[in-house]
């Protein structure tokens, strides 16, 4: 299972939100290049960037912070947030971004998120599904969506999609754990028949991881990466600790 810390931005700064509030911003560093750098001398090959402002504002806005981060470190960045058109996908292309995360743009416009899919291929469009109660958030979580969990991976499963990111965001920045149930439902539950095998989805479990001892859990279930934020930044997790389990998978 990779381990994917991840480095939220708002105005070009490290910061970290509880359950999706901006009003909960934490700066943790004013340098995120510094932050990737600590991860990256532990021996983390991938980062999850994610534009705040973007997400806000509904279009890119801190491209700079991942060509500086993409420029400066060797680590594999999937770049989210405010991904609305394909400008805006150009730019976090061009900007260094490894994959990028769609969410609220793969509910409101289905047409643009699929034809990302087919131009750019699985590999390179994560399908972001963040859920309260199951049901889809957008717009920086500032809006539900009437999108069923569950079904929705499964349909974007049949357009293409590979990878999806899913964060509860009742746990999220909660340091109270992440929600195991959730994750299992999705692996049990999210398949596709193809001429030549059964394909599950990579699940990049996100939101409330707490102690070193879920990530062993959650590569046991069958997760293919987790994100960890809040709990490398209150130090509930050590980067040793992270070390030793990069190096041990």
């Amino acid at each position: 299972m990779r381990i994917i810390p991840a480095i939220d931005i708002i105005n070009g700064k490290c910061v970290r939100l509880s359950k999706g509030d901006y009003a909960t911003e934490k700066i943790y560093n004013e340098n995120p290049l510094e932050v990737a750098k600590m991860f990256e001398a532990h021996g983390v090959k991938y980062l999850h960037l994610v534009d705040l402002d973007g997400a806000k504002a509904s279009h890119i806005i801190n491209h700079k912070v991942l060509e500086t981060i993409a420029t400066n470190t060797s680590l594999s960045v999937d770049f989210g947030g405010g991904l609305k058109t394909d400008d805006d996908l150009r730019v976090a292309f061009e900007s260094g971004a490894n994959q990028i995360t769609g969410g609220s743009i793969a509910v409101k416009n289905p047409d643009i998120f699929k034809s990302w899919l087919q131009k750019f291929g699985a590999d390179k469009i994560i399908l972001g599904a963040d859920a309260l109660d199951e049901k889809v958030a957008v717009s920086g979580w500032q809006e539900e969506s009437n999108e069923e969990l569950i079904p929705f991976i499964q349909n974007y499963m049949k357009e293409g999609v590979r990878y999806v990111i899913c964060t509860d965001i009742s746990k999220d920045g909660m340091l109270q754990g992440p929600s195991f149930d959730l994750y299992q439902k999705i692996l049990n539950q999210t398949s596709i028949v193809t001429s030549s095998a059964v394909e599950k989805i990579k699940l990049i479990a996100s939101g409330g991881i707490s102690t070193y001892d879920e990530l062993p859990r959650l590569a046991e279930m069958g997760c293919e990466g987790t994100i960890v934020g809040k709990a490398i930044y209150e130090h509930k997790i050590s980067m040793k600790q992270i070390e030793k389990f990069i190096m041990q998978s």
